[in-house]
């Protein structure tokens, strides 16, 4: 759980989107689960690249996905 706060503080910091967060949701889970998704679309995921998100990378991601 405290890499889900920490992300969820560094996108709340981001100023290029940071006031179109609706909301976050986390569900705790077992076995090193950790995905992050925007409008039901997959940005990142733990289990299929077996990391968690370097700094930046998910709002990197996120910024991709809102210019497409």
């Amino acid at each position: 759980m405290p890499k889900a706060i920490s992300l969820m503080e560094e996108l709340m910091q981001d100023d290029n989107f940071r006031f179109d967060i609706q909301e976050f949701v986390v569900i705790p889970s077992r076995g090193g689960v950790f995905e992050v998704s925007m409008d039901e679309q997959l940005i990142f995921s733990k289990k299929e690249l077996d990391r968690f998100p370097r700094a930046g990378e998910v709002s990197a991601a996120i910024r991709q996905q809102r210019n497409e």
